[in-house]
This record gives C-alpha cells, structure tokens and sequence, in this order.
C-alpha cells in the first residue's frame, strides 16, 4: 500500500514540476534573509527571554505584509510564547484548516566554543553559520516569507492555513502543549505540516540526493534520573559501597543492554526505500533488515549507525552526571540522567520496568523528570503526498519520497498525540558531514535557505489550490 500511494503521487506531478534557480534575488528573497538575519541573532534559548522579542517582530510582519491583526495572536506562556497566523481562504475545499509549524527557540550556544558568534549571522564559504541557521530558524523563516509572498501575490487559499510557531520546543514544550490544548480553537485543523523535519540527506560529492525522507512518526521522548544515595564519611576512610560506584555499575548495565528490535510498516518502507540507494554494507543491511528484521548480521550491522540504531527499536542513554560535594569526602549522593527514545508501541511504562529490570538493585532510585507523549504514526495520504512531491520536484525532478519515523523529538508529537496528523515535510538538503544542529558552528548551505523558501511556495500552493 506504501509503495502504491508514494508512486501514485510521484506521478500526478513528477512530468510538470519544473527545476527552479532560487537565490537571495528571487521574489521575497531579500526579505527572507532580512528576517533569518534577524531572528538568527536574537538568542531565544531558554533563560535569555528573547522568544517574545521574536513573536513581537514577526507579528509585526505579518500586520505589516497585510494579514488582519485579528489574525495574528502572540501567546505569552511562561516566559516563552506562541505565535499563531490565520492565513483566510476562501472555503471551496469545504475542509477543516491546515497548520503549519515551526519552533522559534534554539538550544543555547557559548561565544568562547564556537569559532564564530552564535548569535550574529556570518556567511563563510558558502555557509550561513550561526545558531538556529539550520534548527529551525530556517524552516520558521521559509514559512514565514511565504505567507508574506503569497499574501502579496494575493493569493487565495482553498482554506484556511495557520501557522502555529512554539516557543520551547527544545526543552519542555509548554508552548506546544497550549496550542493543541488551551489554544485548539485557534489551531484546530485537519492535518499539520512541520518545518522542524523533512528533506534529504546530499551524498558528500554533493550530487543528487537518494531519496526525500517525509517524517511521519516519531518515538516517544522519556527521561529519568537514576539516583545512588549513601551516608557518606571521610574519604580517608573508604566504604565497601559508594554512590559513585553503584550508580557507575547500574549505568555500564544499561550500556550494554540492546532493547528488542522492533520494526513496523513505516520503517519497514523507510528501509525498503533507502537500501537500495545507500552504498555498502549498510544499504545492504537495510534492504536485508526489510524482508527479514530478524536477520542478526543486518542487526549488527544497523546498530554501528547512529543514523540508524534508533530505527529498529528503543534506545536509553546516559547525557548527564552529579555526584558528591567535596574532593575529601565520600559521595552521600550519584546522580545519572538517562534519555530514552521509545519505539512506537514499546511503552513508557514497560520501558522503565526493563531499565529497572536491569540494573537489578533497588537502592537505585528512579525518577522520571520529563513529561512523555505517545503518538502513532500518521497515516500516508496520496494527496498531501502528491503536494509535498510537487515541492521536490522543484529541486530535484522524480526523486522518490520515502516516509520516516525520527528518533528525535519535535512538535509533531503533542499535535499527532491532540489527533491531528503530522507531516515532517521541509525542503532543505544536506549534507551529513555538515548537519551540525544543537552543536558547534551550525550552519547551513546558502543556497539551500532559498531552495526551502521555493519549496514551501511550492507546496502551500500545491495542497491548498
């Protein structure tokens, strides 16, 4: 059925979507990179309060390129917020609305480990670098210069569109929470497009990529401290038992376990998909691991990707340590945070019973600190597919959809969990060695800032004409 919905949409646009040039030149260009600029070098991350700086200069935008202020909301929640845009159609669709997302906040950045300012908008050779360039003040500009374009062109939509831009995507989502929960009536829709997901992956000699990879799931976001507790003493006087140690054992446990494999309809697609244009060993293990996802040497082999362990089943890690309170004394406390990434259909639940299963000592205490939302998978649809290949077409003419599920989180999970389908479908193409987001000298291609401007123009027009 996957393969018959992807082929039948390449085929209602593949022979018309022409191959377009696009560059700071082109209509709204300027515009655009005027307002990447600007929300680059505003530091949005958690604990600077710039995120309502930002939904105060773009709602002036939008008022500004004609949108009715009645249709422009900023949400204070927090200390963060939410923008929401009504874009107005005309109703002749007869269908509920369609949201478009993006996150405004980043992932903080320090001046002194970066080779450039994260917060002040550079382009070196061939790059845009700077915080939020590719995550995803890229997705949220080419939204946001759209609607300003299209709305210029006078453009009307067969419904209504609405932007729905959150605040704290990177850390606890409140904001993404509000607009499906407190705010519904101002999003409500038949179906979300994220910005914040979507695109392919440009082999290193920069040539065509092997396929576009449309988001359609993703894996349930849990975390949990594991905490050791102990009296304590001097340090001169050493303890059979010590915080740092059990703590230290109960995570090599969980290091060396390898969570059931597990594979669905969706990453069985991906696989199929995907192995057949990805050299080596690991295209082959791919296309085995479709047919059989019992196949231990196709297993093995997936599991040495970083890319691609997180496709066949739950992952749990450690990203964070505490422990102790002075060099000369013995630790009263360890503290280990473990991020885990739960397979659809695993469970939160049954996840924590296997980690303690694991570990095996109940002095370890656990506590989960995050707030999980499970989500299935949204279903294929041949007409939002045969719109998003509009949109690839007009870079890269043919190229095959392939459906994904992300192992990281986005707002599509709280909008997919609320009953509104999600799609990862934005257009920027990549290279692996230079994906750099939530790390050092993020950056992202110039050209492909404005390729992703065509290919949102492209595909709003295509599934809302």
């Amino acid at each position: 059925m996957l393969k018959q919905l992807i082929t039948g949409a390449a085929l209602l646009s593949a022979a018309t979507a022409p191959t377009l040039a696009a560059d700071i030149n082109m209509p709204f260009g300027q515009v655009g990179f005027e307002i990447y600029r600007t929300a680059v070098e505003m530091r949005t991350a958690k604990g600077h309060e710039q995120v309502p700086l930002l939904m105060d200069y773009l709602s002036k935008k939008f008022i500004s390129g004609g949108f009715a202020a009645e249709d422009v909301h900023t949400l204070p929640i927090g200390k963060t917020g939410a923008l929401v845009v009504r874009y107005r159609g005309d109703g002749s669709s007869g269908k509920k609305p369609i949201s478009i997302s993006a996150h405004m906040d980043v992932v903080d950045a320090l001046r002194k480990d970066w080779t450039e300012d994260p917060y002040k908008l550079i382009e070196k050779d061939g790059f845009y670098i700077g915080r939020g360039t590719l995550d995803n003040k890229a997705g949220l500009t080419a939204v946001t210069t759209v609607f300003l374009r299209l709305k210029a062109e006078g453009w009307v939509p067969n419904r209504d569109l609405i932007i729905a831009f959150s605040g704290d995507e990177e850390t606890s989502m409140a904001s993404t929470k509000a607009l499906v929960s407190e705010f519904r009536a101002l999003t409500d829709s038949e179906f979300m497009l994220n910005s914040d997901a979507g695109g392919g992956l440009l082999p290193e000699d920069g040539s065509t990529p092997p396929a576009y990879g449309m988001q359609a799931a993703e894996k349930t976001y849990v975390t949990y401290t594991l905490t050791v507790r102990n009296p304590g003493g001097h340090s001169s006087r050493p303890r059979d038992d010590n915080a740092i140690y059990d703590l230290a054992d109960a995570l090599r446990k969980i290091q060396a376990y390898r969570f059931p494999v597990r594979q669905n309809e969706l990453t069985k697609a991906f696989f199929e998909g995907t192995g057949p244009t990805t050299p080596g060993a690991m295209g082959k293990a791919m296309t085995a691991f479709a047919k059989n996802p019992k196949d231990q040497d196709a297993i093995k082999t997936l599991r040495t990707s970083s890319d691609y362990v997180g496709t066949i089943g739950t992952t749990c890690v450690a990203t964070m340590l505490s422990a102790g309170h002075a060099e000369n004394a013995l630790p009263q406390s360890a503290t280990a945070t473990v991020n885990c990434r739960v397979f659809p259909g695993e469970g939160v639940q049954n996840t924590e019973n296997t980690l303690k299963k694991i570990v095996g000592n109940e002095a370890v205490e656990f506590e989960m600190i995050s707030d999980p939302v499970e989500s299935d998978a949204s279903p294929l649809r041949a007409d939002i597919l045969a719109a998003v290949q509009q949109a690839v077409d007009a870079k890269y003419p043919n190229l095959k959809i392939i459906p994904s599920m992300s192992s990281g989180g986005t707002d599509g999970m709280h909008f997919r969990a609320a009953g509104i389908p999600s799609y990862g479908v934005n257009g920027i193409y990549i290279k692996s060695s230079d994906r750099f987001a939530h790390g050092l000298n993020e950056r992202l291609p110039v050209v492909a800032l404005y390729d992703n401007f065509e290919h949102w123009y492209v595909l709003l027009k295509a599934i809302a004409s």
